[in-house]
């Protein structure tokens, strides 16, 4: 069978764009508080918080899309690594309740939002150019 590189990247892409921006959706309804107040407790101001819908809405539809992949990729993966760092760190040495590694689903989003920025979005992308697609 003749490998297919930029499907496989496609799939990858709405793998992990649209269950990431089920969680934005969900911020949207339902709102930010509770990110307001973490980062108040962190001494950030609250309005940090909004950033939540660059990494959990902007950033996954870039993605899913193609758009500016790298850009939108390295958003993606600075959100995974806020939310480990305000909301997760008690979990970074934890399993969860089937054995696995607490933070496993962070931890993926997070590498896979960085290996998009290396890799581009492949050929089956709203911009497939090599600068910053």
């Amino acid at each position: 069978m003749k490998k297919n590189i930029d499907l496989g990247i496609l799939i990858s892409r709405i793998a992990i764009g649209f269950p990431m921006s089920v969680y934005g959706i969900n911020k949207l309804i339902h709102g930010i508080g509770f990110i307001q107040d973490m980062m108040t407790q962190h001494s950030l101001p609250s309005f940090f918080a909004y950033g939540v819908f660059a990494g959990e809405i902007i950033a996954p539809l870039m993605i899913i899309i193609g758009f500016r992949i790298r850009l939108a990729g390295i958003i993606f993966a600075a959100n995974c690594f806020t939310a480990i760092i305000l909301a997760q760190t008690a979990n970074i040495f934890k399993l969860n309740e089937f054995g696995g590694w607490a933070l496993e689903l962070l931890a993926i989003y997070l590498l896979i939002g960085v290996s998009f920025f290396f890799t581009g979005a492949g050929k089956y992308a709203v911009s497939n150019h090599t600068r910053w697609d």
